[in-house]
């Protein structure tokens, strides 16, 4: 994943028509039907940090192979990831793949909170960032550290309405009807626009997308007559024609 390459969101032409009675609607037909996800599914910030750097490039079945491995070895702690030989790390992260260049952006983000304890503290949630955007940019100039990657950490570990943007969810919208961009500051823009800025809702929205795109909306033939956001769908209402 890039770092350090965000710009800040666009006024781009997806904003000037947005369906954002559209963007709500489907919030609550995904939670009324899927019910609420409970993300992110970790045991604490620390993990959950962990985890989104792990899942970069890979299957979260295979992030959550590796966190067992973390588990086991009792590894799952900042002071200890950071202190443990590279190697001893690589093997137990080896299941998520790109193991050699995860284990290095691990212990390098897990070296440099230990020497910034204000910044941890305002990812982990014991401190609130004055300005979440500033935390949001030092983030982006770590190693490895992508705006999903940034995001994720913000919304589910520090809790900050930073919305999180992946290909389900481009893939869900694009669908829908309710933006034809995929640049990622551009679709962040456009759900922080369309719902209330609240990181539970963000959080729920997120999760709850991510589910219909793997469950119903899935790249190749998608299940439409089971889908909870049937009727709302351009693309199930074109009979998948035309839409991409």
């Amino acid at each position: 994943m890039p770092h350090n390459t965000a710009k800040p969101p666009s006024r781009s032409p997806i904003l000037a028509n947005p369906s954002f009675a559209l963007a709500r609607l489907l919030y609550r037909r995904l939670l009324a039907r899927l019910g609420p996800q409970f993300w992110w599914p970790a045991q604490s910030p620390w993990e959950m940090m962990v985890g989104a750097i792990l899942t970069q490039n890979t299957a979260w079945t295979n992030v959550e192979k590796a966190i067992a491995n973390l588990r086991r070895r009792r590894a799952l702690m900042i002071g200890a990831m950071a202190r443990m030989p590279r190697r001893r790390l690589e093997r137990l992260i080896q299941p998520s793949g790109f193991f050699r260049q995860k284990a290095r952006r691990l212990q390098t983000f897990a070296r440099t909170l230990l020497d910034a304890p204000e910044i941890f503290q305002q990812l982990n949630g014991r401190r609130r960032a004055a300005d979440p955007a500033a935390l949001r940019g030092w983030l982006l100039s770590q190693h490895g550290i992508g705006p999903e990657t940034a995001d994720s950490i913000l919304l589910y570990a520090g809790k900050y309405p930073s919305f999180v943007v992946d290909a389900y969810t481009r893939r869900v919208g694009q669908r829908i009807g309710l933006f034809q961009s995929s640049d990622y500051d551009d679709v962040k823009a456009f759900f922080e626009a369309a719902l209330p800025r609240q990181a539970d809702l963000y959080n729920e929205m997120h999760a709850l997308l991510v589910v219909l795109a793997k469950r119903f909306c899935t790249k190749r033939r998608p299940a439409c007559r089971e889908c909870p956001a049937r009727g709302l769908c351009r693309y199930g209402r074109a009979g998948t024609k035309g839409v991409p």
